[in-house]
C-alpha cells in the first residue's frame, strides 16, 4: 500500500506586499525645530503607557527619530512628560 502525496492544488505565485508611500508625519503635522518643551507635539508621539512610539507609526526618518527620542527623554527628566506606565491588572 503506497500512499501518493501529489500535490493537486495550484497555489497561485507569491506576491511581495507593496509598500505603501507615505508622506512623512513630521513634515506635516510636527514641527520644524523640535523642542522638548513643547509638550503637546510630544504627547502625540507617546503612547498612551508613555512609551515612545516607533518610526514604523510616527513616519519620520531615522535622524528625526533620535531628536524626538532626545527631546521627549529630557522633558521625562524635568517631570514635563510621563515616566512610566500605569499599573497592570
Amino acid at each position: 500500500m503506497e500512499k501518493s502525496f501529489n500535490k493537486t492544488t495550484t497555489k497561485s505565485k507569491s506576491k511581495k506586499p507593496r509598500r505603501v508611500t507615505r508622506t512623512p508625519r513630521f513634515l506635516v503635522e510636527l514641527p520644524a525645530v523640535i523642542d522638548y518643551k513643547d509638550i503637546a507635539t510630544l504627547r502625540k508621539l507617546l503612547s498612551e503607557r508613555g512609551k515612545i512610539l516607533s518610526r514604523r507609526f510616527t513616519g519620520v526618518s531615522a535622524k528625526n527619530q533620535r531628536l524626538l527620542c532626545e527631546a521627549i527623554k529630557r522633558g521625562r527628566f524635568l517631570g514635563l512628560l510621563p515616566v512610566g506606565s500605569a499599573k497592570r491588572k
